[in-house]
């Protein structure tokens, strides 16, 4: 099989930096910005994040889910309860998370434990989707195997028969879920790889703000 040259694939950093000035002492206001500067700058999918969770003994997994909240209380979700995050969060209601912004070469990444949202902000953000999103949420037996793509095709079709002339409800086993913002991570990329990492850690009280080595 042949690949890539990736020991030699690397491209030069070569933004404008982030110091304690520019950081400020409140996270989630710089957060905010560098999400609104990504959504100017027309970054693919701005929201999009890393979510990283775990089994109780320690076997991580991750995948791509998209930043639907962002508040004081933290960065918000939403995805099957019974999917494979869903259950391991149930054991282990731990997560990390990434989000990259390669175009403007930064990351944020987060870490801090994790709650459902209630009932009624989840059937808020159910009522917004797509109607094709909510059938879909509804259909899928998330993260189960399946007998292949007609069954899941079939499985809409009817679900789609059951909700005709009605709104579709949100399903019991379909939720939110938020990260507790405990300590947060700004990555801005610099020349020669010497980066610059700035991390707000929460204290009573506050924040505790230092600076990482790239």
């Amino acid at each position: 099989m042949e690949t890539p040259d990736l020991a030699r694939m690397r491209e030069e950093y070569a933004r404008d930096g982030l110091d304690e000035t520019a950081a400020g002492d409140d996270p989630l206001a710089l957060f905010g910005r560098w999400l609104e500067e990504a959504v100017a700058a027309k970054v693919h999918e701005p929201n999009a994040m890393a979510l990283a969770t775990a089994t109780p003994d320690g076997r991580p997994s991750v995948r791509i889910v998209l930043l639907k909240g962002l508040d004081e209380r933290g960065l918000s979700f939403f995805t099957g309860y019974e999917s494979r995050k869903g259950l391991e969060l149930a054991a282990n209601p731990r997560a990390a998370a990434t989000m990259l912004w390669h175009p403007l070469q930064r990351q944020v990444r987060v870490e801090g434990s994790v709650t459902r949202l209630d009932d009624a902000e989840s059937d808020a953000y159910f009522s917004s989707r797509p109607r094709g999103s909510q059938i879909g949420a509804v259909a899928s037996p998330q993260s189960r195997p399946i007998a292949g793509r007609e069954a899941l095709e079939q499985r809409v079709v009817e679900v789609e028969q059951v909700f005709e002339g009605h709104d579709v409800v949100r399903p019991p086993v379909w939720g939110g879920y938020r990260v507790a913002v405990e300590s947060i991570e700004f990555w801005q990329g610099r020349v020669s790889r010497l980066h610059d990492r700035i991390r707000f850690t929460q204290v009573p009280g506050g924040w505790v703000r230092e600076r990482l080595a790239p």
